[in-house]
């Protein structure tokens, strides 16, 4: 990348976030025509209009959004590697972006994330909570927490697995008390079934460990299918009927006595949790110190 493409990304930026060349041209000190013309250079390089002038404000066309987009991204990037090698940037700083599985967003990594903030009042914190699989490149992301998902990573992004979820069935203590208390996986299949249901409409099947160790899938036929594990855990505690959860999204039904662990000799291992995030942006502090923050998580 010569010189020029990085003169005419600053005045286009400038513009885009003052709304105008003019005051575009007071913030970078240089001239509105000098803005202007640097902004008229970019397009024809890149052949496509970027901005819809108008007597009054600028607009992006759609093109332009996206360069906008990755115009930012290019520019953080620059000042991270300028923190980098800043010798005396050892303090965590700046802003930290953090994408987080929903509800163990709200229920694992929230409780650890608090302390950290307060450790750093430097580093301002955002996060993205979502269950859809997110590109940490595409989207500026410095580090993800996951559920599943890990296996064949590109070389790019570090990756540090933090164990697999402890599969249990569960139920309300109601619920037991008025169809009895399975004994064996032969009558808990006969039990009324609160099934998790994926995004293609199918329902994630319960699973068990044979004798000589191996998982075993079964369908199940269900009363209630949702797709929403807060909503799974909602049902089961008003005694609608049996689940299988991970214990991290029942560790506090459990302690209140809502929910008990029926046969409990069948806790198999679920998903694999992990930290990922771009290796290159593991020098940072901020990143260092956030995986410190994160080292005692756990899904269990």
């Amino acid at each position: 990348m010569h010189d020029q493409r990085l003169k005419d990304i600053v005045p286009f930026v400038t513009s885009v976030e003052s709304g105008s060349f003019t005051a575009a041209a007071e913030r970078l000190h240089l001239t509105g025509s000098a803005v202007s013309k640097s902004v008229s250079r970019l397009e024809a390089r890149l052949g496509s209009r970027l901005l819809e002038r108008t007597t009054r404000s600028l607009k992006l066309t759609d093109a332009g959004s996206a360069y906008y987009q990755t115009c930012l991204r290019i520019m953080e990037e620059l000042a991270e590697a300028e923190a980098v090698l800043a010798a005396q940037r050892t303090i965590p700083s700046g802003r930290l972006r953090l994408a987080v599985p929903t509800t163990y967003g709200r229920l694992g990594v929230m409780p650890l994330l608090i302390p950290f903030s307060q450790a750093n009042p430097d580093v301002a914190l955002s996060l993205t909570f979502s269950d859809r699989f997110i590109d940490l490149f595409d989207e500026g992301i410095d580090m993800a927490v996951r559920i599943g998902g890990s296996a064949d990573l590109p070389a790019s992004l570090g990756c540090r697995q933090m164990g697999r979820e402890r599969m249990v069935f569960c139920a309300a203590p109601s619920y037991l008390a008025r169809e009895g208390c399975p004994t064996s996986e032969r009558e808990l299949l006969q039990h009324r079934a609160i099934m998790y249901e994926r995004v293609d409409g199918s329902t994630k099947p319960w699973l068990f460990t044979t004798a000589d160790g191996h998982p075993l899938w079964r369908d199940q036929p269900y009363r209630m299918a949702l797709g929403d594990v807060d909503a799974q855990v909602q049902a089961v505690c008003a005694g609608l009927g049996v689940a299988q959860m991970p214990s991290w999204l029942i560790r506090e039904p459990l302690a209140r006595g809502d929910l008990v662990i029926i046969l409990p000799e069948q806790q198999p291992d679920g998903l694999p949790l992990s930290l990922i995030w771009p290796r290159r942006k593991q020098l940072l502090p901020k990143v260092d110190a956030l995986l410190a923050a994160l080292e005692h998580l756990t899904i269990r």
